[in-house]
């Protein structure tokens, strides 16, 4: 009786060629290393990296029929070799922004409910805290940030940097800024397919000088979208906020928008839940509030939901000012509106800090295996 031992087996298995490639199923990884023997009883297991593929029946019989003819014809393996599904690992998104420390979606399950008005006013009041901070208007389709700036005849230019023509972002109050709305005409439509608009968002990321920065927001478009793929796949996102007003059907919006960024595929955590228009306050009674679109409803979703409240801003009049006039309200923390959002500047980075002390003890064990 012959001697059957796995680099036998492996021998006879090299003759077999994946239909198509012309390598052999041995090369190509395909044969488990846990080849199991007894006597004459061979059995052994070959990977396919999809459960349908259609050469996976001539595969297995050629398999057979090699170590019958180049092993021992007296080897029982009819049968004995299993098709096994591998699931693929991954591909890591690319490592863009390498200089920036953390990339935050700005977010909100509907129009209307004042995210970008929200985006420009958190950015602001980072930078009024000394903090590096980077602003990326992603609705492609209804840019306003560059208004909310005060900057809509800006046209950015390119600088040679490391041989590389980068964009060299706008830079106003402290924030770098990026817009579609700098390279169209304010007054035309943007009528793109969803690979033309996730192509642009690509490029005012990756060749743009952002530099060094603490913080990059990210003002995503309203709902959930192919763009909000495209980001998380091209991004390693720090984490999300999620922007909401009280009005329930507002809320229902911001739940799957919480959703979409906690799913398996996305796979962004939630930093917290910001109340935008939580109450009404007139500038001649600063101390009445008025919950024209319901009260606590951001907050009481955000105890459901089992993610931080990081802040409930109040309607003045002085935002929606503010935001046609390029001059944000959390310039002057001495308002309402402006200690609100300097409020909320202190949640997000206390938010943000706890999320990267949950991620050290992963990181360090990473870099140790390395």
């Amino acid at each position: 009786m012959a001697n059957i031992y796995p680099k036998l087996i492996l021998d006879a298995l090299r003759n077999v060629r994946y239909p198509g490639t012309g390598k052999d199923i041995v090369e190509m990884g395909m044969v488990s290393d846990d080849i199991h023997i007894n006597g004459m009883k061979v059995n052994l297991s070959i990977l396919f990296e999809k459960p349908n593929d259609p050469f996976i029946k001539s595969v297995v019989k050629a398999a057979e029929t090699a170590i019958l003819t180049y092993a021992d014809p007296n080897i029982e393996i009819k049968g004995n070799i299993e098709a096994k599904t591998v699931q693929a690992a991954p591909a890591q998104p690319a490592k863009l922004l390498p200089q920036v420390k953390n990339i935050i979606a700005v977010s909100s399950g509907k129009g209307g409910v004042g995210k970008s008005t929200v985006s420009v006013n958190l950015a602001v009041a980072l930078a009024k805290k000394g903090y590096r901070v980077g602003l990326l208007d992603a609705d492609i389709f209804g840019p306003s940030l560059p208004k909310m700036l005060g900057e809509e005849e800006a046209r950015p230019y390119l600088e040679p940097v490391d041989g590389k023509e980068l964009i060299v972002p706008v830079e106003k109050y402290g924030v770098k800024m990026l817009s579609i709305g700098f390279f169209v005409n304010k007054n035309d439509a943007i009528v793109w397919r969803g690979s033309m608009a996730g192509n642009a968002l690509k490029q005012l990321i990756g060749d743009a000088n952002w530099g060094e920065l603490d913080y990059f927001l990210i003002d995503f478009p309203p709902g959930t979208s192919d763009i909000h793929l495209t980001l998380v796949q091209t991004l390693a996102i720090t984490g999300a906020v999620v922007v909401s007003t009280p009005q329930q059907v507002a809320l229902a919006d911001a739940r799957k928008g919480i959703n979409m960024f906690t799913n398996d595929k996305v796979n962004v955590p939630i930093l917290g839940l910001i109340e935008n228009m939580a109450w009404f306050t007139p500038a001649e009674l600063p101390d009445n509030k008025y919950y024209i679109f319901g009260k606590d409803g951001a907050k009481n979703l955000a105890e459901e939901m089992n993610v931080p409240l990081l802040g409930q801003i109040p309607i003045v009049q002085s935002i929606c000012e503010g935001g046609d006039n390029g001059v944000p309200v959390a310039l002057n923390e001495n308002t309402i509106t402006g200690m609100a959002f300097d409020h909320l500047a202190d949640n997000f980075i206390a938010s943000v800090d706890k999320r990267n002390a949950e991620l050290a003890p992963t990181q360090k064990v990473d870099v140790q295996n390395k």
